[in-house]
């Protein structure tokens, strides 16, 4: 069974379905990976970097990010290279 999320959109929850591809899931993954990984430049993550070819290793990423407590320095590393090199050419 695929979890399903809630975002606020125009001030109302909605249900974030995560096994549909769309621009706002990928969206709403980035923004969520950055929140979990306190990321302090956000601007070097965006979610326009990404588009839905890259969707299922995007959430495979997303998915290891929810599930873990914490990451070493080495660990944050290695998340943010697989994202870059995800990111469009």
């Amino acid at each position: 069974m695929e979890r399903c999320w809630y975002k606020v959109f125009g001030g109302r929850m909605r249900k974030v379905d995560l096994s549909v591809k769309s621009v706002e899931n990928v969206e709403y993954m980035i923004e969520r990976i950055k929140e979990k990984l306190n990321v302090v430049n956000a601007g070097a993550i965006k979610p326009t970097h990404f588009d839905e070819e890259m969707y299922e290793e995007l959430k495979d990423i997303y998915e290891m990010i929810m599930k873990k407590g914490s990451f070493s320095i080495n660990e944050m590393q290695a998340i943010v290279e697989e994202l870059g090199n995800l990111r469009k050419q």
